[in-house]
């Protein structure tokens, strides 16, 4: 059975997606029944919802929401990673808050559609250095050229874990291997980092990938990190601008034959297991 590590429940009747109105095809509501049905047709027995970074004053809500969610008899939501804003003063005490939360697994702050430079303020980077010892782990969404800036918070904090979204957001469509390639054997000599491998149906064509179009990006990124080190994500609904989460589920399976058993099962769920305590 799989763990899907990123799950994003859109509800614009109860939530706040002020970016939703930038991407047409991802502008409508996306509930978890719709989820529910194609994950257990797929052999998805749990799931982490993903925050959907909606409106700032409206964070905490998404939780509560999901709370809901995972509350349901027999869902498949056995944790959350929630949004957050380690740029804001206010940050040290939501943390606190966080962490005494059972549901929530993990913070992440999207970074790929933001300024470079918002990772490199000093009160950001004190605060990813304050999740030290909070049992909670940060999801890096970054672009390959932001790479390095991942480096940079991942050695702030060595105890905490930090999870690379989605192979790092390699552009599969263009074949651009570099810088991603090299940033990404350089950031997985971090022990504290491990790679989610998620989502990259997305970056490829949607007309034409197969199976063996994002083999080169999925095999390096496991090859960097190691069987220990990876995840498996959905990023439903995002994966359905590349075919959806059937298409992607079956691919994995493709690209995971003539692997160990051992090996399938780190990836697809006993690292997940291991790292949220699931």
């Amino acid at each position: 059975m799989i763990i899907d590590t990123h799950l994003h429940v859109v509800d614009p009747w109860a939530l706040d997606y002020p970016w939703l109105s930038s991407v047409p095809a991802l502008n409508q509501a996306w509930p978890y029944a719709a989820y529910e049905l194609e994950a257990r047709r797929s052999g998805i027995s749990q799931t982490l919802h993903m925050e959907v970074d909606v409106a700032p004053e409206r964070i905490e809500d998404e939780s509560t929401y999901v709370t809901t969610l995972a509350a349901r008899p027999g869902s498949l939501i056995s944790g959350a990673v929630a949004s957050c804003r380690p740029e804001d003063p206010g940050f040290a005490a939501y943390l606190e808050r966080q962490r005494h939360n059972p549901l929530i697994k993990g913070l992440r702050r999207v970074l790929h559609v933001m300024p470079d430079e918002l990772s490199t303020q000093p009160l950001f980077r004190e605060n990813i250095a304050r999740m030290s010892g909070s049992g909670l782990t940060f999801d890096l969404c970054v672009l390959p050229q932001q790479l390095p800036h991942a480096m940079a918070l991942a050695d702030l904090a060595p105890d905490v874990t930090f999870i690379l979204d989605h192979c790092g957001v390699p552009d599969i469509k263009n074949d651009a291997r570099q810088p991603w390639q090299d940033h990404i054997a350089e950031l997985a000599k971090r022990p504290n980092v491990v790679a989610k491998i998620s989502g990259v149906v997305a970056y490829a064509d949607p007309e034409s990938w197969i199976a063996d179009t994002l083999r080169p990006w999925i095999e390096h990124t496991v090859a960097s990190f190691g069987w220990d080190r990876v995840v498996w994500g959905s990023d439903w609904p995002v994966c359905t601008l590349g075919g959806g989460l059937l298409a992607w589920v079956a691919a994995t399976h493709t690209l995971l034959e003539g692997t160990s058993n051992e090996e399938k099962r780190k990836l697809l769920s006993g690292n997940a297991r291991r790292i949220w305590d699931l």
